[in-house]
């Protein structure tokens, strides 16, 4: 017994390793603009190349767990991340550091996946797997919203390196554990499949990873743009491919029928839609929290505390609860629950404090993810053979990456076009010259630099128009998770009933006939 619970914790912090690199990065970005003289678009490919091939590749790293291991593919994984964090600590100029970002994305979809299937095969009895499941998913929820913490803390004492340096210990920690606490037989019997299926893995790295892409680009390309709708439409098309290929091949990647289970997709869906939330919530508080709160990025990071510890507090609850009630009113609540925390960001003005408002957003937010990300994931790994279990948490992990980047991507878009338009007007108003104006209009951050720029008299009503409208983008950004999260609550609600309530609804009229 006592083991299980030490690889757990091995396994959750291995999970820790990679996750927390999601945001970890984005409050060195002004330090890293400065030293590497990077724009706002070569700083946008320092976040988004790790989350690219972090998406593309994590369906080929949970198959290639199923073929050849996944403790020997953790291991090696845990290696090359730390190896490629070196280089990006060394990286010399931002296109070194762009490749080493996309490095580290390719070594985490290697290690992520094979968390989740080593706790499925170490954790046989069902009331403990449901446990350490729980334990899983409140780790994945915690460390993004460490990131920023963590990378503020380094900042205040190191250089930008540092955030990637951080790594280096972490990692040895991670692969020491699981050497020593995850012993190499009885959990890879299933791993030798027959037939590689390289073709498989050629269509989910290119359909994903165009697909990753488009939604990356979309805000800044336009969602109209042709450049953007052809990208999802071949994305689409490829990945249709790759479904008529699986359904045909005897060895296929991953199993699509699954698909057709309603329950493992409802939850695949609940689980995106609640990291769509928490993605594109992390991005906007913490610009509300500099820019118009005025607090530094560890001050901004320290405030988003709050909602790893809620997540890591409710999440054994969320799961003992789904294991009494089922996963259903537990999943359906979360979601209830986070439309309710970004119903109450509506309500956020320059004048709003962070006790009195916005931290029981939070809170609402994150006990919502907690509730959501357990049950459902339970419900993902519970549809699986053992044989599926590396690809299958591919699919729950893909889902959370996929819908945490829509979550930045379209959120962020929405504030965007709200606020340019908005700033642009007002600053107009005010008699700013165009070229402040248009730099302004740029980002909030970047209107924060003009206003503390301008002349002493002109300085604060600039301030105060570029605060108010991002408040007003934040508020019409809110309300698009507001719905997402609501119409992910009713399809919860019918989906995740289990498969008894569909054969009493058959009968009855049967019985009343």
């Amino acid at each position: 017994m006592r083991n299980k619970w030490l690889a757990l914790a091995a396994l959750c912090f291995a999970e820790l390793l990679v996750m927390v690199d999601n945001t970890i990065v984005n409050v060195a970005l002004p330090t890293i603009s400065r030293e590497l003289d990077a724009g706002i678009s070569g700083l946008q490919w320092v976040v988004d190349a790790y989350t690219l091939v972090f998406a593309g590749l994590l369906l080929t790293g949970g198959y290639l767990g199923d073929r050849f291991g996944h403790r020997r593919m953790l291991l090696g994984g845990i290696v090359g991340f730390v190896v490629v964090s070196v280089g990006a600590a060394l990286a010399g100029s931002l296109g070194e550091l762009i490749a080493a970002r996309a490095g580290l994305g390719a070594f985490a979809a290697v290690v992520f996946p094979a968390t989740l299937a080593l706790i499925v095969g170490i954790f046989t009895d069902p009331k403990q797997r449901a446990a350490a499941v729980g334990v899983w998913a409140a780790t994945s929820g915690v460390a993004i919203a460490i990131g920023p913490v963590l990378g503020g803390w380094l900042l205040e004492h190191f250089s930008w390196a540092s955030v990637f340096w951080v790594n280096v210990p972490f990692g040895v920690v991670a692969f020491v554990a699981v050497l020593g606490v995850i012993g190499p037989r009885g959990l890879d019997e299933h791993a030798l499949l027959p037939r590689f299926d390289a073709v498989g893995v050629v269509l989910s790295i290119a359909g994903l990873g165009l697909l990753t892409y488009s939604v990356i680009e979309g805000p800044a390309a336009g969602w109209a743009s042709a450049r953007t709708i052809v990208g999802l439409l071949v994305a689409a098309a490829i990945l249709a491919v790759f479904v008529a290929h699986q359904r045909r091949v005897s060895d296929p990647i991953f199993d699509v029928m699954l698909f057709a289970n309603r329950r493992f997709a409802a939850a695949a869906a609940m689980v995106a839609v609640a990291f769509f939330a928490l993605f594109g919530f992390i991005f906007l508080i913490t610009q509300y929290f500099q820019a118009v709160q005025g607090y530094s990025p560890l001050q901004a990071g320290v405030r988003t505390l709050p909602f790893a510890l809620v997540v890591a507090a409710l999440s054994p609850a969320a799961m003992a609860a789904a294991h009494r009630f089922g996963p259903r009113p537990v999943a359906v609540t979360g979601a209830l629950l986070m439309a309710s925390g970004f119903g109450l960001v509506q309500f956020v003005d320059q004048q709003s404090t962070y006790f009195g408002l916005i931290i029981w957003s939070m809170m609402l937010m994150a006990a919502g993810l907690a509730f959501i990300s357990g049950p459902c994931t339970q419900v993902i790994m519970d549809a699986l053979t053992p044989e599926q279990a590396g690809a299958g948490s591919a699919v729950n992990d893909t889902t959370r990456e996929i819908g945490g980047t829509l979550g930045v991507a379209v959120l962020g878009s929405v504030l965007t076009s709200v606020y340019a338009s908005d700033v642009a007007d007002r600053l107009t108003a005010l008699g700013v010259p165009a070229p402040a104006r248009e730099i302004a209009e740029q980002s909030v951050m970047a209107g924060v630099e003009v206003s503390s720029r301008a002349p002493a008299g002109a300085g604060p009503a600039i301030h105060d128009v570029v605060s108010s409208a991002f408040i007003d983008g934040l508020a019409q950004a809110t309300w698009v998770a507001v719905g997402v999260s609501l119409l992910s609550a009713a399809v919860g609600a019918w989906a995740l009933r289990e498969p008894s309530e569909d054969v009493v609804d058959q009968a009855v009229p049967t019985a009343v006939g």
